[in-house]
């Protein structure tokens, strides 16, 4: 991005920050974990999503974004959203490691460093995934996360009896973990007396695939015998799902009129869907876990006041979330990997005209055996596909959105060779910036 760039999205930050400035709405940022475009009915990738009632409802008076990217796992697409840069810059490209991992460095601004420069309250409830589990658990306060409550490690074994970090200790829970991250983040958002942001981020649908309990989801009695649910993982994904949808349903519900109706919420998955569930959906490649639009395309949906209810084609990234949510409390926040798309909820034209992610590791002893590292570089209907130590692909996603027809394959036209250089040499702008 040159200087003109970052100016012109500066104004409009600022432009925006104005517009929403006189109603102070709240923001709630929910994130649901190993959740792609497969797994909503808001959407029209294959036949198996999830009964979730309340998103889809949602969906009906929200704007629903068509092109919403994130990482590939979890770790950097928080990383993302906490720092609005690319992964290259941070140097979390992959998931952390339970212990031994390289964290994210809490160097420059957060999110949360931002928005001290507002009014706003602000909280992380939830996963939190952006240091192994050994020595740092007071990474939340070196964010400037100070109230932080959740899990702060990838997953947990059981989600009915799991460990909690608060003010840097350790908490048992004896509560069901998606219920337990809703009823915290009920009890912070009824003690604000002023605007606020709250990062709620759901460990579900994440393994272990479970049988929920029997009241947050309508799949009827689940064999719970383990070895049927390891291979049969689908109705009990789809039933955490739903359970999620329900805690989330009565989140909303719960919230006196006045502050739903000033509170903007934004429900996004981290990366793809588990490979366990997506059945073949996509071919011989994966979902989460790879560059492929499998595993960064994800469900993404914003309503609230002066949001039209509507869908769009705007490209928008998980870095994006860094500066929009920033312009919601009438703070300016520019890194080079960050877009504000305020303008898009009133129907303008999106800042950003690319999509860039990226899987990396110095260290892939973690790798499952689906990932795929490398970079890809989406704009327009095209896409450059480029895994480490591989022949680079190009795909038509207008013509070919599950990536089965690599355009390189059988040679490459001259119409071809340009459209790479095209996409070539935005990465390299990218990378040199």
């Amino acid at each position: 991005m040159n200087k003109c760039s970052l100016l012109s999205i500066a104004g409009v930050s600022a432009f925006s920050a104005l517009t929403y400035a006189a109603q102070n709405p709240n923001v709630l940022l929910i994130i649901a974990d190993d959740m792609g475009l497969d797994a909503s009915r808001c959407y029209s990738m294959g036949d198996q999503q999830a009964n979730m009632p309340n998103l889809e409802a949602m969906c009906a008076e929200s704007l629903v974004f068509e092109n919403a990217y994130s990482a590939p796992v979890c770790s950097p697409t928080r990383a993302t959203i906490m720092t609005g840069e690319y992964g290259f810059r941070t140097g979390v490209g992959a998931a952390i490691p339970p212990s031994g991992g390289n964290g994210l460095e809490p160097n420059g601004q957060s999110l949360f460093d931002v928005l001290e420069q507002s009014d706003y309250a602000t909280n992380l409830i939830g996963k939190w995934h952006l240091a192994d589990n050994q020595d740092k658990l007071d990474q939340p306060k070196k964010f400037n996360v100070d109230d932080y409550w959740g899990l702060f490690k990838g997953g947990i074994k059981d989600y009915f009896t799991w460990t909690a970090i608060h003010d840097a200790k350790r908490e048992s829970v004896d509560e069901y973990a998606t219920t337990a991250i809703t009823n915290r983040a009920l009890d912070w958002i009824g003690e604000q007396q002023q605007p606020w942001f709250l990062w709620l981020a759901y460990n579900a649908p994440h393994t272990p695939f479970h049988i929920p309990p029997q009241n947050l989801h309508s799949a009827g009695e689940l064999n719970d015998d383990p070895q049927y649910i390891k291979s049969h993982p689908l109705a009990y994904y789809n039933a955490m799902l739903e359970a999620l949808d329900s805690e989330m349903g009565r989140l909303l519900s719960s919230l006196e009129p006045k502050v739903r109706e000033n509170t903007v919420v934004m429900f996004i998955g981290d990366n793809g869907s588990p490979n366990q569930v997506t059945r073949g959906l996509y071919g011989d490649h994966a979902a989460k876990g790879t560059i492929y639009d499998s595993g960064t395309h994800v469900p993404f949906i914003v309503s609230g006041a002066n949001i039209r209810a509507d869908r769009t084609q705007a490209f928008v990234q998980t870095t994006d979330l860094y500066t929009t949510i920033a312009s919601f409390a009438g703070v300016k926040a520019v890194t080079p990997d960050a877009y504000n798309f305020q303008p898009v909820f009133a129907g303008k034209p999106a800042q950003r005209d690319y999509i860039y992610v990226e899987h990396f590791s110095d260290d892939k002893s973690q790798a499952k055996p689906k990932d795929v590292f490398g970079w890809a570089l989406r704009m327009e209907d095209y896409k450059l596909l480029q895994p480490d130590g591989q022949p680079a692909s190009l795909f038509n996603l207008a013509d070919d959105p599950k990536e089965q027809v690599d355009l390189l394959a059988d040679g490459v036209s001259d119409q071809e060779q340009k459209i790479v250089d095209q996409l070539q040499q935005r990465f390299n702008e990218i990378r040199a910036q």
